[in-house]
């Protein structure tokens, strides 16, 4: 989107300027560090089932580790377990013992997978799911598809609202979930939400994140209020330089495409379990080799990052 240079100006003074969301402590080095390494040639597009992919989870283990976040440990979770669906996939609980285990004699009719979870303990069982998947596109005639924005962004994002969170008394259990497999029909989720047991009575929202970190004008959405407007009041009068706009998840709406079920939030909205989704709109780096970290809008992706921050503190004290 072009601007006329007033218009850039304003943009620009207002993402140096703006001091309202001071009160939400983000390292921003760290956290485009975390998706610079997320999205470079090294995990070769993270590809399903690719040692890319397999790279990343080792990656995101280790961050979660490194937070001192807890496993999720319950009735249905193993240290390690399969589900099959047209293969096999595997979902790992951090630390990730066999991260480095050696998949080449795994049969060419099945594929391995893994989610990564980690938790902070709330006051309650009630738990807020904060989702964002690491699988993206893989290498395709030769070229990586980086995936910085589609999702990388949401992926480096989850360390940085666990890192918030830590050293805070949340309400809600926070379950982290880096799932993988979304490129594919969104496996890694609903495998997620099948094996999270009693999901309905226990989940009290999920919060997804999927392309954050690329928009020209500033502007993040937020879906979900359409089939939850429960959730709506929790998203209203924030500090953030960015504008946050309601939508794209009313199916009647002719002038918007409708994201209700476009990302992982929809495995929980089939279950009833109620959703809020963040992400942008389509832009020309979407699915092509160019979505790369040189070409996120960092401002943006920070202040993004800070806004969820405030969204998720805002659900915490109020559901």
């Amino acid at each position: 989107m072009k601007f006329k240079a007033l218009s850039i100006l304003f943009l620009v003074f207002s993402l140096s300027s703006c001091q309202k969301s001071g009160k939400i402590t983000v390292n921003k080095e760290t956290l485009l560090a975390n998706l610079k390494e997320l999205s470079s040639d090294a995990y070769e597009g993270r590809g399903f089932s690719k040692p890319g992919n397999y790279k990343a989870q080792q990656f995101i283990a280790s961050k979660f580790k490194e937070l001192g976040l807890d496993t999720y440990l319950e009735s249905g979770f193993t240290q390690q377990f399969d589900q099959t669906f047209s293969g096999r996939m595997r979902q790992r609980l951090f630390p990730v013992k066999d991260a480095a285990k050696d998949y080449s004699n795994v049969p060419d009719t099945t594929v391995v997978g893994g989610n990564i979870i980690g938790m902070i303990k709330g006051e309650t069982d009630k738990t807020i799911v904060i989702s964002a998947h690491f699988d993206h596109l893989g290498v395709r005639n030769g070229k990586i598809y980086n995936g910085a924005d589609d999702d990388a962004s949401g992926t480096a994002a989850l360390f940085a609202i666990a890192e918030y969170f830590k050293g805070k008394s949340p309400k809600h259990t926070m379950i982290f979930a880096a799932v993988d497999a979304e490129e594919l029909g969104l496996l890694g989720a609903k495998y997620f939400v099948a094996n999270f047991k009693d999901a309905k009575e226990k989940i009290a929202l999920n919060i997804n994140m999927d392309m954050i970190a690329h928009n020209d004008s500033l502007q993040l959405n937020a879906s979900g209020v359409y089939h939850y407007p429960q959730l709506k009041k929790q998203l209203l009068d924030l500090e953030s330089p960015i504008n946050l706009s309601l939508g794209h998840d009313d199916p009647n709406n002719k002038k918007q495409d409708d994201w209700t079920f476009s990302s992982d939030h929809a495995a929980f909205h089939k279950k009833e379990i109620p959703f809020i989704y963040f992400g942008v709109e389509d832009h020309k780096d979407y699915h092509k080799d160019t979505d790369t970290f040189e070409n996120i809008n960092q401002d943006f992706y920070y202040e993004a990052v800070k806004l969820i921050i405030q969204v998720v503190e805002n659900y915490d004290s109020s559901l």
